[in-house]
């Protein structure tokens, strides 16, 4: 029975929460302007059928196969963008454009996508730039089981409509997501957001019920992952100006014609105190005791520099898997350290909650006023995925998202460099009897002459030190150092460039950095060699010598 006396009993979330920031309203109807109506013609010019796509790089669209199942339905055809209801219900003034895909088309029957070319400018001369494009992310985990969907669709080539309810996440396959929401012919195509209004999928079908003909179950998406995984494969094949097209596939940028703004996220408020009490951090022994591998020490000129926490216990921010150690001039970490086991690694969705750190001042952590209204991501250290392994994987997720395992990259950096996002899962790869355990330590360059921006001095460059067990039983330490000068300096890059990752020596992170990681370097396979060079560009994962 109801207690009305208990104000708490009166208010209680059931399930999962549907409350949501004001501003998703917003976001929402920015990202419903890149969602356009299909219109199918034949060979006359006649409309024979509607389908739903969106655009997902500033000249690409992308729709289902059945829709566009090859090159002569997309020439005939054309994309309305608009097509919908204003505030007083009246219909918007629509800007047709026509598709290009001998610039670019390349479709998966199995799949059911098919992503086109669109011409830059519209029949009355409008910019396809002015409609924006929803970015994909590669990544799994933006969706779990439960969770709800929204579809932003044309439902019989109806005017854009939004599917908002009821609209639960029944099932996950390797290739496709099923959910209960609502859809029409003419949806197919149609963009399937999460809560963030991350595109998870694309709608293609519903799911015919097995013991009853003529019935659903659910509605089927395709996984955006795979879709990308099918482009990745299939990029050899085209020529360089088709590549050129597919470099804006997957940048987030904003969406439509609004300003850069990169304060969607919101800063949650700071976790109770209490629980970090039982956290242990990063583990020296997890790759056994024979091969302990202790937290770096500072040059002695930097260990007054070191944030302490308040209640006195040192310095060692220690959370779900992890550790960071940070720096009080710079409000950045000196270093970050994670233990990941890649046999466990689970997913779980994004929530982008940012938080501070109760643990020590907030003087010490660079918030959410470095990176409203600019080109600046806020980087994670530790990568997001690493840490979120075995039954405590939602808190470490949750942990991964403390501005103390933040530091700001600029967008092209953060967004584009597939190589450097990558090493760990190569690295996992390569260990004894495939444990796919690593130890993994990430940092900024520290420079007394970075850039300057609102205050707080920008890294250049981050590095990363790896240690994993290798499959002959011996102890492999590598060094990695990635660069975004070019992006926040408008000079020549020196001697490394934006984007290109370098393997380096353990010994060259320690000069760069002030760190000293113990007897590492003599796990290195580049301290071994007698070259003088401090290291060699990566092409590709598979020149990493480990």
């Amino acid at each position: 029975m109801l207690d009305t006396h208990d104000n708490l009993a009166l208010e209680r979330v059931l399930g999962l929460s549907d409350i949501f920031p004001i501003h998703y309203l917003e976001k929402g109807l920015q990202v419903a302007k890149s969602i356009c109506r299909i219109v199918i013609k034949d060979d006359s010019g006649r409309s024979i059928g509607y389908g739903t796509g969106f655009l997902v790089a500033p000249t690409l669209l992308l729709t289902n196969n059945h829709v566009f199942p090859n090159t002569e339905t997309a020439l005939r055809s054309s994309a309305q963008f608009n097509y919908e209801l204003d505030l007083q219900f009246n219909a918007r003034v629509v800007q047709e454009f026509r598709f290009q895909p001998n610039e670019l088309f390349i479709t998966n029957q199995d799949l059911d996508f098919t992503l086109v070319a669109v011409q830059p400018i519209s029949i009355s001369g409008a910019r396809i730039q002015e409609f924006g494009y929803l970015p994909l992310i590669k990544q799994t985990g933006k969706a779990l089981l439960g969770e709800y969907v929204s579809i932003i669709q044309h439902p019989k080539g109806d005017y854009k409509a939004v599917v908002i309810r009821e609209n639960k996440i029944t099932d996950m396959l390797d290739h496709f997501i099923h959910y209960s929401a609502d859809t029409e012919p003419g949806s197919s195509g149609s963009t399937v957001f999460n809560d963030q209004w991350q595109v998870i999928a694309l709608h293609h079908s519903g799911v015919p019920d097995p013991n009853h003909d003529g019935q659903f179950i659910a509605n089927e998406g395709v996984r955006i992952s795979s879709i990308l995984n099918d482009i990745e494969q299939k990029k050899p094949t085209l020529s360089t100006k088709q590549q050129t097209l597919l470099q804006g596939l997957g940048e987030e940028i904003a969406f439509a014609t609004q300003p850069i703004d990169n304060d969607e996220s919101v800063v949650a408020e700071d976790f109770d105190i209490e629980r970090f009490e039982a956290m242990t951090g990063y583990d020296p022994q997890f790759l056994g005791e024979r091969n302990t591998i202790a937290h770096p020490t500072l040059r002695s000129d930097l260990k007054a520099d070191v944030a302490e926490l308040n209640n006195g216990n040192g310095s060692i921010l220690n959370y779900t898997h992890f550790s960071i150690v940070m720096s009080k001039s710079r409000r950045l970490a000196f270093y970050t350290v994670v233990n990941i086991d890649g046999k466990q690694l689970k997913d779980v969705g994004r929530s982008d909650n940012w938080r501070y750190d109760p643990r020590i001042d907030r003087k010490y952590q660079v918030g959410n006023e470095l990176y409203q209204q600019n080109p600046f991501d806020r980087g994670h250290l530790v990568r997001r995925r690493d840490p979120i392994w075995g039954p405590d994987a939602a808190t470490a997720n949750d942990d991964t998202f403390h501005f103390t395992n933040c530091s700001p990259q600029h967008e092209r950096f953060n967004q584009n460099p597939e190589l450097w996002l990558g090493l760990e899962d190569y690295i996992l790869h390569h260990t004894d009897n495939n444990k796919m355990k690593a130890t993994v330590f990430n940092g900024p360059v520290f420079r007394e002459n970075d850039i300057v921006y609102r205050g707080i001095k920008i890294p250049e460059e981050y590095w990363k030190v790896a240690v994993m067990v290798k499959d002959n039983g011996e102890t492999s330490a590598t060094a990695y150092l990635v660069s975004q000068k070019e992006l926040i300096r408008n000079l020549e890059a020196e001697p490394f460039g934006a984007f290109r990752t370098f393997q380096v020596k353990v010994s060259l992170i320690e000069s760069m950095t002030g760190l000293n990681f113990g007897e590492l370097s003599k796990f290195d396979p580049l301290e071994r060699t007698e070259a003088t060079t401090l290291g060699h560009l990566l092409e590709r994962v598979e020149d990493i010598q480990l």
